[in-house]
């Protein structure tokens, strides 16, 4: 069993992991992701401290679903390309989709995120894991150049101080030249509502960067363009929530600010051809 000292935002990877597996085990689960699975079974920690309950495992999953169809799409469109996962925490994104031979895909994360993943999960061929914070420099360097890149930061940004998301962006994008970017983002509502989020309080983790229009990344990262924004919301999905958890979507989705809360946004940047 692998014990959990991780602490503050890379403990938040735990939410994540849990999520998944435990939505994964439902009769009617959405991801089926047995990989996470058979991770939380190896893993000696106390989820029951982070109460995660089903309104966030059926939330968590459907972002990873909806976040798994775009890399599908990319995959279709440019079968040669290269996957660069940023934070990537235990998301068995690479597991799950099985990318072709042809697809080179990096894992970055805490040295220390990475170390446990080594343990958890098989090696992959043309699955690169890279030890490193995204704020450190110069880690890109170790991807390679000349192909399209698909960029993933599945619930990590927000964890980033705002300047430095500017800066690892307009720094990717340079590198790559294109590709496309693909995240989940918060109004700056959502940001403030999140942070007393008791699942995130019990990891010590601060957010800070948020944006209420999706334009407002355009104005601070000029390579890229805005293409698509979706909301992480489902009725199908709602339906499988309690009364008052499907009542509580409903008021959000009714309500534009908190229906901006929080959205799956994807951008472009280079060349599209």
């Amino acid at each position: 069993m692998e014990r959990i000292t991780l602490r503050g935002t890379p403990e938040t990877l735990l939410i994540t992991l849990y999520a998944k597996a435990k939505e994964s085990e439902l009769p009617d689960s959405l991801l089926g992701d047995r990989f996470s699975r058979q991770a939380v079974e190896q893993i000696d920690y106390d989820f029951a401290r982070l109460h995660i309950g089903r309104a966030e495992q059926v939330g968590i999953a459907l972002r990873a679903r909806l976040f798994d169809d775009w890399v599908r799409d990319f995959l279709a469109r440019y079968p040669a390309c290269v996957v660069l996962q940023l934070g990537c925490g235990l998301d068995s994104r690479v597991l799950r989709i099985d990318p072709p031979s042809t697809v080179q895909w990096f894992e970055v994360d805490f040295p220390e995120v990475i170390a446990l993943r080594e343990r958890l999960y098989p090696a992959r061929e043309n699955c690169h894991l890279l030890a490193s914070s995204l704020t450190a420099p110069d880690w890109w360097r170790a991807v390679p150049t000349g192909r399209p890149v698909l960029m993933i930061a599945e619930g990590v940004l927000p964890y980033v101080e705002t300047d430095e998301v500017y800066r690892l962006l307009t720094a990717l994008t340079a590198r790559f030249g294109r590709g496309e970017l693909l995240f989940d983002g918060y109004s700056r509502l959502g940001i403030r509502l999140l942070q007393w989020n008791p699942m995130i309080r019990r990891t010590g983790a601060v957010l800070h960067w948020g944006i209420d229009e999706p334009q407002e990344l355009e104005q601070q990262v000029p390579a890229l363009r805005f293409v698509d924004a979706i909301a992480a919301y489902d009725r199908a999905q709602i339906a499988r929530l309690s009364l008052g958890m499907r009542l509580l979507y409903e008021i959000t989705l009714a309500i534009p600010a908190m229906r901006r809360m929080g959205r799956l946004l994807r951008y472009r940047f280079g060349p599209t051809s």
